[in-house]
């Protein structure tokens, strides 16, 4: 896997894997595979400064995205998050991968990393267990395609 900063002109592709609606199928915003609403999503990312975009680096071909966002200097905390990839790389070692090197990357500093996760989105969840993300007690409401949607907090410490 290749990371790099995304820029405006990776939005058609990006689009192109996100377009998919079985990417969404689990997650609270299950209908970001629709143009009007990746956008603003997409946009959101470029404007935080976090957004990568994820390459296959036997192929050069763009695969999806993941993001750091909402550093929090007093907690000595970042959000890794907003990660999709494409279908044809679930269930590898692919997400682990990508998490490992932002995860080794972000670690140098901050001391906690934290995952935002839609307290449904079963996928999501089996692979925060996998990467040994901590639950925090309780849940917190977030807005998500519109309205206020539950979601569950992990954490990795750097150590």
């Amino acid at each position: 896997m290749i990371l790099r900063p995304s820029v405006a002109e990776d939005f058609d592709a990006l689009f192109a894997v996100a377009s998919d609606p079985l990417i969404w199928e689990v997650h609270p915003a299950h209908d970001r595979w629709k143009e009007d609403v990746f956008r603003p999503f997409f946009e959101g990312g470029i404007a935080c400064g976090g957004a990568l975009t994820i390459l296959d680096k036997a192929t050069g071909a763009v695969i999806g995205s993941s993001r750091f966002d909402k550093w929090n200097p007093q907690a000595d905390e970042i959000e890794i998050g907003w990660t999709y990839i494409a279908r044809a790389y679930w269930g590898g070692v692919y997400n682990r991968e990508i998490k490992r090197l932002m995860l080794d990357h972000i670690h140098r500093f901050v001391e906690t990393v934290v995952f935002t996760v839609g307290e449904d989105n079963v996928r999501s969840r089996g692979a925060m267990v996998k990467i040994g993300g901590v639950l925090r007690p309780g849940t917190e409401d977030r807005p998500m395609a519109g309205e206020m949607k539950p979601h569950v907090i992990y954490e990795i410490r750097r150590g």
